[in-house]
């Protein structure tokens, strides 16, 4: 809920959104649909969800996603 209440309590507008997490399962979830919900007016761009387990070996996916 932090990051709802960040996400609703801020103007995004023009802005770019890369939203990522770790995760033990659940992948995104529904991450990237609420974050359109909350911030329409913002380019909300594919997340990146790294499972828990996996975050040391990680450094070359998230270097690609930033891109």
């Amino acid at each position: 809920m932090a990051v709802f209440t960040f996400l609703e309590r801020f103007d995004f507008s023009g802005k770019t959104i890369k939203p990522f997490c770790t995760h033990e399962g659940s992948e995104m979830g529904s991450s990237e649909r609420d974050i359109r919900s909350l911030c329409p007016d913002a380019k909300v761009e594919k997340g990146l969800a790294i499972h828990g387990g996996s975050v040391n070996r990680s450094r070359k996916d998230i270097e690609k996603w930033i891109g």
